[in-house]
């Protein structure tokens, strides 16, 4: 049988699990090295060099050289002990295998050192990462010609950069507020001031003539934050407590940094309620919007998330910017939406294939609703399969990706062009995940036919690994629906307790973290997560007696699962290590081969919900 497009795309474009590539990857690295060393050579080729070849290997050089190549070797063979997380039993974190046109790029582009904070420190570089950014802002659906973004370091940085952009306009507009307030004597609203739009913030300005000085002195942002929240609590005529940020339960720990860096305080965080399946309520979103409007607090942003960190689960965007198209059209009521789409944003690749099937309408149409966000957040080292560090933020349009500039005299010259090095939160920024990515989509291609072909089989994959689970283990219970290629279970026998069902999960975990043949990772969801837990603990007919739920969690991200022999192989290995946990019998040497039938007919004689 032919293999599968998704797994001749993992074969050509990964290095193998065993190395297979190896011949071809070594070819390729001696071909950069070539083109890298020949270039440095044919530069300038009449200065002088740094040393003759005399002295090249004269013994005080061949002694450094040696001490350092036994340096290298140390920590070549130290890695050796790192985590393997190429190999498909690697299913316990969002980290898999590289990808091959990401390393080649990455390896590229780090060769030459190109530092992205400006054009002039990276006239190729910054050039390639306007195209990268343009191949992502295609794939979340803005249009490339209008969307702006650059690369970060991760995702945390991406969320603060929406942060930033969100408060620079909200600034703008309150302060707009603030200032008409003050020379007309009317009461301030601070809500419908911070929401007011640009229309009309421009129609404000040319009616009160105003400068940019008028403005500013009017800023929280650019002068003295309590001075300036004074005023606005004696234009509004009632305590002004600052702005509020609308970010689900199941949000990422990112959030609560953003509030105390950008010092808002973690009052500043207010928890949109998660529904019965884990996702964004968006009925508590509008019950929060209108309680911020009721308390004179505006709404710094809204965020949706797809891709949620410990079960992968995607909110519903569509449903949630349908409300706010319905605050900005019915009450010209402008609030931010960012959608933090760090692990689930590449799952857009899947969109209008024949493999979008492998997504619920929903999460389909939650995707789609990216592309109406004012910014994403988006992580080529996950689902990218990128060499970390390598991150990615996203506007719509050039308004949306306005922020405060900052001054730096020596970087202040016409060369310089339009780097971006004023308006990204980190100064030098390599350039090599923004080339590791351009190669990826280049080559890859970040469409249904490439990527996205890949990660539907991680999702098939994950389906598959389910109900071979559940079919063999009875009390094991999967969260469900699964939105991604991430699974989480528990253990539980009908009718018990969730303390009693925590207890065993947890002991399975231990075993299994133990265990050399798999890894996974654990998560507790927590009391924002009530709703889930009780239909959790509901379907087998237990009883909600803790106040979280320990969960067992499985990424399959691994692009080798394209190849059925890997779950043909791999899957009766895990069944059977979690019957010997649950047995209490690990002392057996590990299943290597599921082929070795008397060792599987001694583990299927177990039932694994009391065994002796």
């Amino acid at each position: 049988m032919s293999p599968s497009p998704a797994a001749t795309l993992a074969g050509a474009y990964f290095p193998g699990p065993r190395s297979e590539n190896e011949t071809w990857v070594r070819g390729e690295f001696q071909a950069v090295l070539d083109q890298w060393f020949d270039w440095r050579k044919g530069l300038f080729a009449g200065d002088p060099g740094s040393a003759s070849a005399a002295d090249r290997l004269s013994p005080e050089r061949l002694r450094k050289r040696e001490e350092l190549s036994q340096h290298l070797a140390e920590l070549c063979e130290a890695l050796t002990a790192e985590t393997p997380t190429h190999t498909p039993r690697y299913i316990g974190h969002m980290k898999a295998e590289v990808s091959l046109p990401a390393l080649f790029g990455w390896l590229a582009a780090m060769l030459h050192n190109p530092n992205n904070t400006s054009r002039e420190s990276s006239r190729v570089g910054s050039v390639i990462e306007a195209e990268a950014v343009a191949m992502l802002a295609t794939m979340v659906g803005y249009d490339p010609v209008r969307a702006q973004g650059h690369f970060t370091s991760g995702g945390t940085v991406a969320n603060f950069e929406a942060v930033w952009r969100a408060r620079y306009r909200l600034d703008h507009w309150l302060s707009m507020g603030l200032h008409v307030a003050e020379a007309t004597g009317d009461v301030l609203d601070p809500f419908a001031a911070a929401h007011m739009g640009w229309d009309r913030f421009r129609e404000l300005w040319f009616d009160h003539d105003l400068t940019d000085d008028q403005l500013r002195a009017c800023s929280a942002a650019v002068g003295n934050p309590a001075s300036v929240w004074r005023r606005i609590s004696e234009a509004a005529r009632r305590e002004y407590l600052g702005p509020v940020m609308l970010v689900p339960g199941n949000k990422h720990y990112s959030w609560l940094k953003a509030a105390n860096l950008f010092g808002l305080g973690e009052d500043s965080l207010w928890s949109i309620a998660l529904d019965a399946e884990g996702r964004l309520d968006v009925d508590d979103f509008e019950r929060l919007t209108r309680l911020a409007e009721s308390q004179g607090r505006p709404v710094l942003m809204t965020v949706g998330v797809a891709g949620a960190t410990e079960t992968g689960g995607i909110d519903p965007i569509h449903r949630l910017h349908d409300r706010l198209d319905r605050w900005r059209d019915g009450r010209e009521r402008h609030i931010w939406r960012h959608v933090d789409a760090a692990y689930g944003g590449f799952l857009c690749s899947l969109l209008g294939g024949a493999d979008e099937k492998h997504l619920s309408p929903d999460s389909a149409a939650a995707l789609r609703a990216i592309a109406t966000a004012d910014s994403v957040t988006i992580d080529p080292h996950k689902l990218g399969y990128v060499p970390y560090a390598c991150g990615a933020f996203l506007t719509r349009d050039t308004a949306s990706y306005a922020v405060s500039a900052f001054d730096a005299p020596y970087l202040d010259r016409p060369e310089l062009g339009d780097g971006k090095w004023s308006s990204t939160m980190e100064g030098s920024r390599s350039a090599s995940g923004a080339a590791a990515t351009w190669l990826t989509g280049r080559s890859l291609g970040f469409g249904p036919e490439g990527l996205g072909a890949v990660l539907a089989e991680t999702i098939r994959t994950r389906a598959a690994f389910q109900a071979a689970v559940v079919e063999a283990l009875p009390c094991i219970r999967f969260v469900d629906p699964a939105d991604s290629n991430i699974a989480c279970f528990s253990v539980a026998d009908d009718g018990e307790s969730l303390a009693s069902a925590n207890g065993r999960t947890e002991a399975l975990f231990n075993v299994i973290h133990q265990s050399p043949e798999f890894s996974v990772s654990k998560t507790t969801l927590g009391p924002e997560y009530q709703a889930l837990i009780a239909r959790h603990t509901e379907r087998y007919g237990g009883t909600a007696d803790a106040p979280g739920l320990f969960l067992i969690r499985c990424v399959f991200m691994n692009p080798y699962w394209a190849a059925p022999d890997f779950r043909e192989v791999l899957f009766p290995q895990f069944i059977a290590l979690v019957r010997q946990a649950l047995a209490g019998k690990t002392d057996r040497p590990p299943i290597t081969d599921p082929r070795n039938t008397e060792a599987v007919e001694r583990t299927e004689m177990l039932d694994c919900c009391g065994l002796d």
